[in-house]
């Protein structure tokens, strides 16, 4: 795992205060369930491209502010975020939160824990 950097992980613990987070098997069992919310990786194209979680869509931490009314125009339509890990995931979340969207998730433990767990990857 990245070494991070301790500013970058303070403003990550502070988006952390404001957001909502889930598990890795909370999304596995929506998912198994075919319960119907958006699933969004927030990670560069690179590495959605190399592999990403059944069922998501990018819009990358980079864009997603700009590109989220667009794509996803319901503020209230849930959205669950993921990254490497659950951090930029957070940071986009608290995000989208400060632009009205008022049902936003992040997936802590990330593709690193997806994988961990032996949980499908598409590609």
């Amino acid at each position: 795992m990245a070494k991070h950097a301790p500013r970058f992980l303070k403003i990550v613990d502070d988006a952390r205060a404001r957001v909502k987070e889930c598990t890795i098997n909370d999304v596995k069992q929506k998912l198994d369930r075919g319960e119907k919310f958006h699933l969004v990786d927030v990670r560069e194209e690179s590495e959605f491209a190399a592999g990403h979680l059944p069922k998501s869509e990018y819009l990358g931490k980079g864009i997603i502010e700009r590109d989220i009314e667009t794509r996803i125009p319901d503020t209230s339509a849930e959205i669950i975020l993921y990254c490497g890990g659950g951090f930029r995931s957070a940071l986009a979340a608290d995000n989208l939160q400060k632009m009205g969207y008022t049902n936003v998730i992040s997936m802590d433990g990330g593709v690193r824990g997806w994988k961990e767990a032996g949980f499908p990857i598409e590609k």
